[in-house]
C-alpha cells in the first residue's frame, strides 16, 4: 500500500456458528472446484512440505490408533495371569506387560511428537501464505482501476485483507491436516476394529446413523433460530451503534424513549432466538451420548457373549471399547470440516476474483521525463466515459498557461470532479488528450505525473497520528522546522498553539479533536510543503465558520501564488479573480472567460451566479 498510516479496521465479531461450534453454511463459493483449484495453484510452491505434513500426520494417527490394540494384549496378559494364578497353574507375566506398556507408550509419545512436528509445519505454511495473500492485495490496491473503488465499499475489501484471508489461514493451519487424520482415523479404526470382531463392528456401525439422525433432526429444527439468532444480533448491534454515533441528535429530538423501545423490541427477538438455539444445541451432547451408550451395552453384551464362547479376549473386548469411543468424534470432524471447506472456498473465490481484477493500464516502457515543470497543462478534444456506453466529457477543450487560476464551474453532474480525476490519471481519456508541458500525460509514469500535483479537497483526508505528521505526509523528507514553516504559511499556527501538545498532538481515529476548519488549514499546509507546481483545490469552506473561512481563504490565495491552479467552484462569489473561468454542463464546456467577461455574455453563468446571489440575500 501507500506509504502512509492507514485506517484501523473495525474489530471483528465473531463468525456465526450454529449447532456444536459448526460454522453455518450461507457463504458457499459458487465455483467450489474451480476456487479450491486456484487455491492449490497458489500454494504451488509449498507442494513438497505440505505432503511431508500430511505423511507425518498419517504417522501420527496410525501410531495413535495402534495403541489400543496392543495395549489390549496387556489387558489380556494381566487377565489371563490372574485366572492361573487363582488356578495355581501360572504367574502373571509382569516382564511381557512391562514391554507391551513400553511399546505403547511409545508409540503415543511418537504419535504426539509427530503430531507437534505436523502442526509447527503447518502453522508455518499457512502464516507464510497469509502474509503473501495479505502482501498481494495490498499490492494489487493500488494497482487496480479506480472505478473499482466507486462500485465496492471499503468494508468490502477489508473483508477480503482480513476475514477472508484468515478463513484461509485457518483451513490450512487445521482443517486440512485434520481432515486427513480423521479420515485415517475413521478407517484405521474400522478397520481394527474389523479385525477383532465383525459382529460387535456391525452392532457398533449401526449406532452412527441413529447419532447422525439425531443430529439431523436438531440441526433441522435448531437452524431457525440460530439464523434468528444472528439476525438479531445485527439489529442490536447496529441500533447502538447508531444511537451511540447520533447520540447527541438523539437527545436534542427527545428519542430517548424510541431508541430505548426500538432496543428493547431487537433485545426481546434476540433474547427468543438465542435461548431455543441454544437449549435444542445443549441437546445434542446429551441425546448422542444416550445413542452411543446404547451401543456401548449392546457392544459390550455381544463382547461378554463372544469372551464365553472363547473366540475373543478381555484385551480386544477393552480395546474395542476403546475404538467404539473414538469412532464417532472424527466422523463429526469430518462433518465440520466439509462445511468449513465450504466457506474456505467461497473465501478464496473472493480473494482471487480480487486478484483477477483489472489493473490499471500498464505505464509507458520508454517514459517521457520532463526537465522542467512550469505548470502549462492543455486539454485537447477530451472525451470520457466510465462506461463506454456513457460519455459524460464530449468534447472538452482549454488551455492553461503557467500561473493561471483556473476555475471549474458547473451544476452537479456536470463533470467538474471528472476532470480532476481525468488531469491526475486517476482515469485515462477515451479520446483526445490532455498535455502537461506539452507531452501527453499518458508517456509520464504517473508517479513522475503525480509529483507535480497539489490537491487540497472539500473531504479532508487526516490519518492517525500527530498534526507535525499529518503535514509531513506532503514531502516526507521534510524537516520539522520546514513542517512548521508550511503550518505558519497555511495559519495552522493561529491555532495550534492553543491545542494540548501543540505540533505533537495525536488526531484521534474518527479525527474528532479537531474543528473542521481546522482540518482544512492542516491539508493546506500539506499542500504548501509539497510545493507543486500545479494545484487542484476543491472549495470547502461551506461548514466554517466566518473567520476560520478567511483564514482558508488567505491560506489558499498563498498557495495558488505563481501555481496553476484548478479550482472546483462552488459558490461563484469566491472565483471572480480566477483568470479563466470553464463553464460546464452535462459534460461539455458551455462558457468560458473571466468572471466579468461571463456575466456581460448573460448566459447559463450569469444564470447561476444570480441564483446563488438572490439566494444570500433571501
Amino acid at each position: 500500500m501507500s506509504h502512509g498510516p492507514s485506517a484501523t479496521a473495525r474489530q471483528r465479531g465473531p463468525r456465526p456458528r450454529g449447532p456444536m461450534g459448526m460454522i453455518d453454511k450461507g457463504n458457499k463459493a459458487k465455483d467450489f472446484k474451480g476456487a479450491m483449484i486456484k487455491l492449490i495453484r497458489y500454494l504451488g510452491k509449498y507442494k513438497t512440505i505440505i505432503i511431508v505434513a500430511i505423511i507425518i500426520a498419517i504417522a501420527s494417527t496410525t501410531a495413535s490408533i495402534l495403541g489400543p490394540k496392543i495395549l489390549g494384549k496387556a489387558t489380556t496378559a494381566l487377565f489371563e495371569g490372574l485366572i492361573n494364578q487363582i488356578r495355581g497353574t501360572g504367574e502373571i507375566d509382569f516382564a511381557y506387560i512391562s514391554k507391551i506398556l513400553l511399546i505403547t507408550l511409545g508409540l503415543y509419545v511418537g504419535s504426539a511428537v509427530l503430531a507437534y512436528i505436523q502442526g509447527w509445519i503447518m502453522a508455518k505454511v499457512s502464516a507464510d501464505i497469509s502474509y503473501r495473500l495479505r502482501r498481494d492485495i495490498s499490492q494489487k490496491i493500488n494497482k487496480m482501476e479506480l472505478k473499482y473503488y466507486d462500485t465496492t465499499t471499503q468494508g468490502e475489501i477489508l473483508s477480503r485483507l482480513t476475514n477472508d484471508v484468515d478463513a484461509i489461514n485457518q483451513t490450512l493451519s487445521q482443517s486440512i491436516t485434520q481432515m486427513i487424520t480423521s479420515v485415517v482415523t475413521v478407517i484405521g479404526i474400522l478397520v481394527m476394529m474389523l479385525t477383532i470382531s465383525w459382529l460387535m463392528t456391525l452392532i457398533a456401525l449401526v449406532v452412527v446413523p441413529l447419532s447422525g439422525l439425531v443430529i439431523g433432526f436438531i440441526i433441522k429444527k435448531s437452524q431457525k433460530h440460530f439464523a434468528g439468532q444472528q439476525k438479531g444480533l445485527g439489529l442490536v448491534n447496529s441500533h447502538v451503534e447508531e444511537m451511540f454515533g447520533g447520540h447527541t441528535e438523539m437527545r436534542a429530538f427527545n428519542g430517548e424513549k424510541r431508541s430505548q423501545e426500538k432496543f428493547e423490541k431487537y433485545n426481546d427477538g434476540l433474547y427468543e432466538s438465542a435461548w431455543k438455539s441454544q437449549f435444542l444445541s445443549g441437546l445434542m451432547i446429551p441425546l448422542t451420548r444416550f445413542v452411543g451408550n446404547v451401543g456401548y451395552v449392546g457392544v459390550t453384551i455381544a463382547g461378554g457373549w463372544l469372551a464365553s464362547k472363547g473366540t475373543i479376549s478381555v484385551g480386544d473386548i477393552q480395546a474395542f471399547i476403546q475404538y467404539v469411543r473414538s469412532f464417532t468424534q472424527p466422523i463429526s470432524q469430518i462433518a465440520n470440516i466439509t462445511n468449513v471447506l465450504q466457506q474456505t472456498a467461497a473465501a478464496a473465490e473472493r480473494v482471487f476474483e480480487f486478484l483477477g481484477e483489472a489493473e490499471e493500464v500498464a505505464e509507458n516502457p520508454n517514459p517521457v521525463k520532463l526537465e522542467e515543470v512550469k505548470g502549462h497543462v492543455e486539454f485537447r478534444n477530451v472525451k470520457f466515459g466510465y462506461h463506454p456506453e456513457k460519455t459524460i466529457i464530449r468534447n472538452f477543450s482549454a488551455v492553461a498557461k503557467p500561473g493561471m487560476k483556473i476555475a471549474i464551474v458547473g451544476p452537479t453532474g456536470a463533470g467538474k470532479t471528472t476532470m480532476v480525476k481525468l488531469l491526475m490519471r486517476f482515469y485515462d481519456v477515451n479520446d483526445g488528450a490532455i498535455l502537461l508541458e506539452r507531452e501527453d500525460i499518458r508517456d509520464l509514469t504517473r508517479h513522475d505525473l503525480r509529483e507535480n500535483f497539489g490537491m487540497v479537497l472539500q473531504d479532508t483526508w487526516l490519518f492517525s497520528g500527530t498534526i507535525l505528521e499529518n503535514i509531513r505526509y506532503g514531502r516526507l523528507d521534510a524537516t520539522d522546522a520546514e513542517v512548521v514553516m508550511a503550518a505558519e504559511a497555511a495559519y495552522v499556527d493561529h491555532f495550534v498553539d492553543t491545542l494540548p501538545g501543540s505540533y505533537n498532538m495525536e488526531i484521534n481515529e474518527e479525527v474528532t479533536n479537531i474543528s473542521e476548519g481546522q482540518k482544512q488549514l492542516i491539508t493546506i499546509a500539506r499542500a504548501i510543503l509539497k510545493n507543486p507546481k500545479i494545484l487542484i483545490l476543491d472549495e470547502a469552506t461551506s461548514s466554517v465558520d466566518t473567520h476560520t473561512e478567511l483564514l482558508i481563504q488567505k491560506a489558499m490565495d498563498k498557495l495558488m501564488e505563481n501555481r496553476t491552479s484548478f479550482i472546483i467552484a462552488h459558490r461563484l462569489s469566491t472565483i471572480r479573480n480566477a483568470d479563466l473561468i470553464l463553464v460546464m454542463r452535462n459534460g461539455d464546456i458551455v462558457e468560458q472567460g473571466t468572471h466579468k467577461e461571463l456575466l456581460e455574455k448573460n448566459g447559463f453563468y450569469a444564470e447561476i451566479y444570480n441564483s446563488q446571489f438572490e439566494h444570500l440575500e433571501e
